[in-house]
């Protein structure tokens, strides 16, 4: 069975970072896009960042130059290295691995920036 589990989420005072963690049980891992999305409370699920099997990456417009995707294949691990958070950076945030339509999704983690 495909499992996505998201760590690494919690409070942090804006300015701050964080890095979350997706780990998934999926063979081939590698050849997947996988990707970052979030959702605020009352807001629809929206794409923060995605990266390709080759490593190309993407970005949404409000987290270019504070986010960084990555990925560990060999670990089948992916990961969102999140700096100069933001209060509006507050969401649950899901990793998705294969992709929004058929894809795995994992149950979230929620990131809160607050003072």
């Amino acid at each position: 069975q495909v499992q996505v589990v998201e760590s690494g989420g919690g409070l942090v005072q804006p300015g701050g970072s964080l890095r979350l963690s997706c780990a998934a049980s999926i063979s081939m891992f590698r050849i997947y896009v996988m990707g970052w999305y979030r959702q605020a409370p009352g807001k629809q699920r929206e794409l923060v960042a995605t990266i390709t099997s080759g490593g190309s990456t993407n970005y949404a417009d409000s987290v270019k130059g504070r986010f960084t995707i990555s990925r560990d294949n060999a670990k089948k691990v992916g990961y969102l290295q999140m700096n100069s958070l933001k209060p509006e950076d507050t969401a649950v945030y899901y990793c998705n691995v294969g992709g929004v339509n058929l894809g795995a999704w994992g149950q979230g983690t929620q990131v809160t920036v607050s003072s």
